[in-house]
């Protein structure tokens, strides 16, 4: 006896004679609360899905034992941030037949008269990290966002302004295909503090650019920073290139300075959390100015001091730390501790005796350090001509933690 998985679409008065009849063909009836009230009257036997699915899962398994017709019922299309994937893996050795449906943001899309098969999608729903959502602005002219009663417009407009990505407008689509339907389209500061009725879906559309771009390679004078307390830019790609960031990654800037290898650092990811760990505060804010400045979104800026404060972080997938260990011994220790297996650590130094205490822990931690030394020197106008002036040498040691 197969399960039929029935898309409800947006309107479940509006569904086609197929969905209706195998609705009116079920035993049992399987949804959400919202959906089993509208079908209060069906004779079926009902089973309410909620958080604990692997209880819902186990009705349905002694409803097919029992060779009763059992009938899912789904927002939307449910292979679209449904139930329809959970459902698939669950019931693999079942038959499941999927009846689908529109979603919201193909109405969405056609409301506004434009395609959608570009536009990247993120759901808040029983969600609160928002680095999917900020991962999603950083990349595409449009991000569709699927609200809850948690994550409201006003809530998603006031995060995208507490990172300075003024560059978007949104539009809040709300109670679509009803006779209440709304559709407005605002700045993002008009959406922080207006109220849309539930429920509703956003669009965000770019219509402008970060002040400065965000990229590889940057020029030292384009940071904003403190006492010109920066990672210059030679020195800097080749520490961003011993840590090798990656998309999805959770990278740790330990003692960030202004920012500048967590700004670059996103650059190369584009996806994943880079967290600026910073105490004094006058560095943290250049550190949150160059974030805002060149709409590197996912740079997480952490006023704190380290290691104290890892606690309150998710465990890296890389680490940078560009000095301070000389001045806390223990936090080399603190740090290889939470780097995740196969992470890469990223350290930067100057003293040679601190190089060689950083080889040896990092040597009996297994980590089999690589050594570089990176000495640069810089043209300057000198007189009619050009001369070149040495910048300090700089250790870059790196290693990658054992599996």
């Amino acid at each position: 006896m197969p399960i039929t998985l029935v898309g409800l679409g947006l309107s479940p008065d509006a569904l086609s004679e197929q969905h209706e009849d195998a609705i009116d063909m079920a035993q049992v009836l399987v949804a959400g609360k919202r959906h089993l009230a509208l079908h209060a009257s069906h004779p079926a036997q009902k089973i309410e899905l909620t958080a604990d699915l692997d209880a819902a899962f186990a009705a349905i398994r002694d409803a097919l034992k029992a060779h009763l017709e059992v009938v899912v019922l789904a927002s939307g299309d449910p292979f679209f941030y449904g139930i329809g994937p959970r459902l698939a893996e669950a019931f693999s050795g079942e038959d499941l037949v999927c009846l689908p449906n529109v979603t919201t943001l193909q109405t969405a899309a056609n409301r506004l008269k434009i395609p959608w098969q570009d536009i990247a999608s993120v759901s808040l729903h029983g969600r609160d990290d928002l680095s999917p959502l900020l991962t999603a602005c950083m990349q595409h002219r449009w991000v569709a966002v699927h609200t809850d009663p948690r994550h409201i417009p006003a809530g998603i407009a006031q995060a995208l302004l507490d990172r300075g990505a003024d560059w978007f407008v949104m539009w809040v689509l709300a109670a679509l295909e009803t006779d209440k339907e709304e559709i407005a389209r605002l700045s993002l500061v008009q959406a922080s503090g207006t109220r849309f009725p539930q429920p509703n879906f956003v669009l965000l559309e770019r219509v402008g650019t970060s002040k400065k771009p965000l990229a590889l390679g940057t020029a030292d004078d384009d940071f904003a920073c403190v006492d010109n307390v920066l990672t210059k830019q030679p020195v800097r790609a080749t520490g961003v290139a011993a840590l090798s960031p990656r998309p999805g990654d959770v990278i740790w800037d330990v003692g960030a300075g202004c920012g500048s290898v967590a700004i670059e650092a996103a650059a190369v990811m584009r996806q994943g959390r880079v967290y600026a760990i910073e105490k004094r505060g006058d560095r943290l804010a250049a550190i949150r100015t160059n974030a805002r400045d060149f709409g590197a979104l996912i740079v997480e800026p952490v006023h704190a001091s380290a290691p104290a404060c890892f606690g309150e972080l998710p465990d890296p997938d890389a680490v940078f730390i560009g000095g301070g260990l000389s001045e806390d011994p223990g936090l080399l220790d603190a740090v290889c501790a939470r780097l995740r297996p196969g992470g890469r650590l990223a350290v930067h130094c100057v003293l040679l005796n601190t190089l060689e205490e950083l080889r040896r822990r990092l040597d009996a931690l297994r980590m089999r350090p690589e050594i570089q030394l990176v000495q640069v020197s810089q043209a300057k106008v000198l007189g009619k001509d050009l001369h070149f002036e040495a910048l300090n040498p700089v250790f870059v040691v790196h290693g990658v933690k054992r599996a």
